[in-house]
């Protein structure tokens, strides 16, 4: 069994020998020396090699003609080969000689190549290069020439376009490490114009709104006036194609702020227009050069900085406004002050209208309405303050018109202007105090000037010319002759003249403010209320209760204020035709100068009544009753010398007040119910005077005499009243004001005491004024000097029995007097 198992071993080796590559039989034959049975092996291999060269002789005896055969064939071919060869050499040479001529061409062609593409290399990078060199060379003549906007967008596309496909070139590094240099420069430049333009137009905003405002009140008074062929004036709209068209043109920017770069930057900002010639007024728009404000934008637009250029301009402008809006601390002494204020504060606004219109986002309308309120705020404030300074009424008035233009120019632009109307309301009666003032002055100079006599006039031209400043409806005085008198005196047709010039001033101030008729009916009539209840009837009060005013100037003082009275509706009709306003609409203020007048007449009348007492006063400070004078016999007794100059005087007075000098008109006279009142006022006086003195404690005693010679003075005032110094007393009302005085005298004249106490407290009694207390003070008075006599009354029976009488009757009256308050 191990011998047939070792010849298998050794036959698969051997098959594996025949079939496996030479490289791997090394683990093979390992296997082979690795056993016992190598000899074995190398027996059976020797077997297999003689086997297999018997297989190889059997074949190769088997091809052997083949090959033989072949070999000869080959012998053939060999000779033709050399042929062939000869023919090969024999074509190669001729084809070499041929083709030296051919190789020397294509050299030839290979280097016209090799030109060619170097010079087509060399036109591809100088078409590169060139664009570059052009581009930065218009570059620099950008920046001579300082059109900034341009040179940035070429050097844009100089970075982002004509360098990239340039290559790299040491020019191309040099531009490319130039580029942010010139961009910052470009950026400082724009900035610094921008900085001069902003310089420039806070110093010459004073002209700008000049010119804004001018060009306004152009437009207002074209508008009020009436032509048939209306004049061509730019308007709001119209103002701003023009400027923008213009702004356009200088600076290649349209009206919305897109369009071409700017062509041209002046740093100052302002045109000069001084020297044209044409009526028009230019817009106040066209002397503004806004290319340094359009040029900065774009220029911080393109480099990505517009956020920070937009904040510098705003903050920049604030600070102006703040300037321009803080007004001159003596502002308010001239009108050129406000003027100058108004013109620098419409430049400002115009320049940031137009900003606003003609650029994207640079202001926008919350800034610009931002603005305005503050500046509205700080304006309202500062002309509150300034004008409450001024004292001036036609400098108050020139502001006003000064502010309504002011709010007018602001308004095209629009801009709301109604707090400054508002304002100019509170400012009418700022105006309507400073005229009162005024006319307090005017008033008082009249009356200081005036004479208080009736006016003379001559001819009918003088007669006209009064009754022309004053509606004078005399029918009767228009009938008599020349030379006559007018009723009043100089004083009515200056203060009827003043009021209407009063009105009027109130009339000019209500111009323009936009009130409707009504408004301003009610405005004109309630200022001229306050002229006439406080400044009109002060100085007439100052004129009635002056010193040294005399009976005759109060008489026509009341006949003046008479007669302005009875013009109050003329002034009515006056106001109603100026404002166009019916008289009687509903809710109209109505004029108080019937109360003013009726107020100053009856201050006069009582002041009259006071003088003439006074007068009075003056007369009785002159009586001198001898209170012991004994009663005398025979005869009447004549009246008191003072009490007689009173009379007189009285009725000299009373003759004036019916019946002024060198006048005929009824209207001349003073009227009936004042004279009576001042001849019942002037009676009921004297009479109380004289009680007075019959009661004056300082006269202790009292004779008979003295009674008799007071009741001489009394019939004489009697006497007096019955003569009727005034008209218009009915019977002997005049005489009552003596009656008081008339029973007690007549009482104690008449010793009639028995009637008196029999009667008293009855409604016919004769003594029915005779006050009990009266009585017996007097019978006190009495008894005391029939007391200082008794060493002379004892001797005589009948003073005796009067003075007993006189203690009765005292007696008798202290029980009526008890008796009554029981």
């Amino acid at each position: 069994m191990s011998s047939m198992e070792t010849a298998a071993e050794h036959e698969r080796i051997l098959r594996e020998i025949e079939s496996t590559d030479t490289n791997c039989i090394g683990p093979t034959l390992r296997s082979v020396y690795d056993g016992q049975e190598h000899g074995l092996f190398m027996e059976k291999l020797d077997v297999r090699i003689r086997n297999h060269d018997r297989e190889i002789e059997k074949m190769c005896n088997h091809h052997f003609q083949g090959f033989v055969d072949s070999i000869t064939e080959l012998l053939k071919v060999r000779g033709e080969a050399q042929k062939l060869k000869s023919q090969v050499t024999e074509t190669n040479r001729h084809l070499q000689e041929d083709g030296k001529q051919l190789i020397t061409s294509m050299e030839e062609l290979k280097q016209c190549r090799v030109q060619q593409s170097n010079i087509a290399t060399t036109i591809d990078k100088l078409s590169h290069c060139l664009p570059v060199l052009e581009m930065y060379s218009r570059l620099q003549e950008q920046m001579k020439a300082k059109r900034y906007y341009p040179a940035l967008r070429t050097l844009e596309q100089l970075e982002h376009t004509c360098l990239p496909r340039a290559g790299q070139y040491r020019f191309c590094s040099i531009m490319a490490e130039n580029i942010p240099v010139l961009r910052t420069q470009i950026r400082d430049t724009a900035m610094t114009q921008l900085r001069d333009f902003l310089e420039s137009i806070r110093k010459h905003s004073d002209k700008i709104g000049e010119t804004a405002i001018r060009q306004a009140q152009l437009q207002r008074s074209l508008d009020s006036s009436v032509s048939t062929q209306p004049r061509p004036l730019i308007g709001r709209r119209g103002r701003k194609e023009a400027v923008a068209s213009v702004a356009s043109t200088v600076t290649g920017v349209d009206s919305d702020g897109h369009g071409g770069s700017p062509v041209s930057e002046q740093d100052s900002g302002i045109l000069d227009v001084e020297d044209e010639e044409e009526e028009e007024v230019p817009g106040a728009q066209d002397l503004v050069d806004f290319s340094p404000v359009y040029s900065c934008l774009h220029i911080y637009t393109v480099l990505g900085l517009r956020d920070v250029f937009e904040n510098y301009y705003r903050k920049q402008r604030r600070k102006q406004a703040r300037l321009v809006l803080q007004p001159h601390s003596n502002m308010h002494e001239t009108l050129e002050g406000y003027r100058r204020y108004f013109n620098q504060i419409v430049g400002f606004f115009v320049v940031e209208d137009h900003v606003l219109h003609t650029t994207q986002g640079l202001v926008n309308r919350a800034y610009v309405e931002e603005l305005w309120e503050l500046a509205l705020s700080k304006i309202v404030a500062a002309l509150r303050t300034h004008s409450s300074y001024c004292d001036d009424p036609d400098l108050v008035l020139d502001l006003k018109n000064l502010i309504v233009l002011f709010a007018d120019t602001l308004q095209g632009y629009g801009f709301p202007v109604s707090q400054l109307f508002d304002m100019l309301l509170e400012m009418r009666d700022q105006y309507g105090e400073i005229l009162l003032k005024r006319w307090n002055i005017t008033f008082r100079q009249v009356l200081d000037q005036d004479n208080f006599s009736p006016i003379p006039v001559s001819t009918e031209h003088e007669y006209k010319h009064y009754t022309s400043q004053f509606p004078l409806q005399d029918p009767e005085l228009d009938k008599l002759p020349f030379p006559k008198k007018l009723p009043f005196s100089e004083f009515v047709p200056k203060v009827y003249s003043q009021l209407k010039e009063f009105i009027y001033a109130c009339l000019k101030y209500s111009e323009d403010l936009h009130l409707s008729s009504t408004e301003v009916d009610d405005m004109i009539r309630k200022s001229t209320n306050l002229l006439l209840t406080r400044t009109l009837s002060h100085c007439l009060q100052y004129a009635i209760k002056k010193k040294n005013v005399g009976l005759a100037e109060l008489v026509q003082v009341i006949i003046n204020t008479t007669h302005l009275e009875q013009s109050c509706h003329f002034l009515e009709e006056f106001i109603s035709n100026i404002t166009n306003v019916p008289p009687d609409t509903v809710n109209a203020t109505k004029l108080y100068g019937t109360s003013t007048f009726k107020d100053a007449r009856h201050a006069a009348e009582a002041e009259i009544y006071t003088s003439l007492n006074a007068k009075i006063d003056q007369f009785l400070q002159l009586a001198d009753y001898d209170w012991l004078a004994p009663v005398q016999g025979g005869g009447a007794l004549e009246a008191s010398d003072y009490l007689l100059d009173l009379i007189a005087f009285l009725n000299s007075t009373f003759s004036v007040f019916t019946n002024l000098p060198g006048t005929t008109s009824e209207h001349a006279t003073l009227p009936g119910k004042v004279a009576q009142t001042a001849c019942m006022s002037a009676c009921k006086h004297i009479s109380t005077s004289l009680m007075q003195l019959l009661l004056d404690p300082e006269v202790r005693q009292i004779s008979m005499g003295a009674l008799h010679q007071l009741n001489a003075d009394v019939q004489e005032c009697e006497g007096f009243a019955r003569a009727g110094p005034v008209a218009g007393f009915q019977g002997d009302t005049l005489l009552l004001a003596f009656s008081d005085l008339r029973q007690l005298l007549e009482l104690f004249t008449q010793w009639d005491w028995s009637t008196y106490l029999a009667d008293y407290g009855k409604s016919s009694c004769k003594y029915l004024r005779v006050n009990p207390h009266t009585t017996l003070t007097l019978l006190d008075k009495m008894k005391e000097t029939s007391r200082k006599n008794v060493v002379f009354a004892q001797f005589r029976k009948t003073d005796r029995d009067r003075q007993r009488l006189i203690d009765a009757v005292i007696k008798q009256l202290r029980g009526l007097i008890a008796q009554h308050h029981a």
